[in-house]
């Protein structure tokens, strides 16, 4: 996809991959394409929407600095495409609705939707002695972040709001 749309009054310009972008996050990109050490330009990918510090689906490459607010509330979120072997016209509606039906069966989806889900809760026991051991030492971790069982729920799942797989 060719880039769709490029803010140029700021520092470094802003490319957006897609024409769909409101007026709240156009000044939000631009905010951050004006900052002094954002290097080359800054990204906007299909997904662009107002974030709370930094817009979501945007990608900034900074010089000799880091900005914690860009990473979000949902670090390790991305964007994959995968090139198959096959386009879609090799599969017909029958077999792409199975391969579907099986990816939402096998990847859990939503926020806070499973927690009777015993595999994600003993997948995330090993890493539950560190963080008391570190909540110990920092009790006002539990303040700013909750109870850790909320983030066990939804370890290894999809997520939830604009998380999405595509077939």
């Amino acid at each position: 996809m060719p880039i769709q749309q490029v803010l140029s009054n700021q520092r470094v310009p802003v490319k957006i991959w897609t024409d769909d972008v409101d007026e709240p996050s156009k000044q939000q990109l631009a905010n951050i394409a004006g900052l002094p050490f954002i290097h080359h330009h800054v990204a906007a990918m299909p997904d662009v929407h107002l974030g709370k510090g930094a817009t979501i689906g945007s990608v900034i490459a900074t010089h000799k600095a880091i900005i914690p607010a860009a990473v979000g509330v949902d670090l390790g979120c991305g964007m994959v495409a995968a090139r198959l072997s096959m386009t879609a016209s090799d599969l017909d509606e029958k077999t792409l609705k199975k391969i579907f039906d099986q990816i939402t069966r096998d990847v859990p989806a939503g926020r806070g939707q499973h927690p009777d889900d015993r595999v994600l809760v003993d997948a995330a026991r090993p890493f539950e002695a560190g963080l008391n051991a570190l909540t110990a030492r920092h009790p006002t971790l539990l303040k700013a972040f909750g109870k850790f069982s909320k983030w066990m729920n939804q370890m290894g799942t999809l997520g939830g709001g604009n998380h999405f797989i595509e077939v």
